[in-house]
């Protein structure tokens, strides 16, 4: 016989389970460091999509020009002070990892003219286009959250993403080489 012992117990037990199969959805979702809370991201194995954007001289580029190789995509802005510290480690990466079938695209999310000036100044060997905060919105970078990379596969989809700067020529290729490797 039930009685209201054995239903609280009962109660219980599904009150946990679904607690359980919260936790295990929410702590399955990919982690980003310096991510604000609420802000949504593609994650691994999603596909990027297509965008289309301009170069700085006006030149509209796919990113799907790149199919085929492992490419780091840098969202930055000219004001982003952590975004400028880390363009020489990219510009570097671009050049070591090259022979890789591996590049990077800068996409600005600027004004093109302030673009311009400044890689007059600090010159990148590296493509960079120029986006607009619904580009962000399109990557899945909700909160606009800069600088804000992807590693995208031969195969277009996410393989990594990350939110905020590297910081070092280390944390960067240890971000990057285990997908030259092993795309995908």
């Amino acid at each position: 016989m039930f009685n209201r012992a054995n239903l609280l117990i009962v109660l219980i037990a599904i009150a946990g389970a679904g607690l359980g199969l919260f936790a295990g959805s929410y702590f399955s979702r990919p982690q980003v460091a310096g991510l604000p809370d609420g802000a949504a991201m593609l994650g691994p194995g999603e596909p990027l999509g297509e965008l289309h954007l301009p170069d700085p001289a006006g030149t509209t580029h796919r990113l799907g020009d790149w199919h085929g190789k492992t490419v780091l995509i840098n969202f930055w802005a000219t004001w982003c002070g952590p975004c400028r510290e880390e363009m020489p480690l990219l510009d570097a990466a671009s050049k070591k990892y090259a022979g890789d079938k591996f590049t990077v695209i800068g996409v600005a999310i600027d004004d093109p003219d302030a673009v311009a000036t400044m890689l007059k100044a600090t010159p990148v060997s590296y493509p960079i286009l120029i986006g607009a905060d619904d580009t962000l919105q399109t990557v899945g970078d909700g909160k606009g959250v800069l600088p804000y990379s992807l590693l995208i596969g031969p195969d277009g989809k996410v393989i990594n993403l990350r939110a905020g700067s590297f910081t070092s020529a280390g944390s960067l290729a240890r971000w990057i080489e285990p997908h030259l490797r092993n795309p995908g």
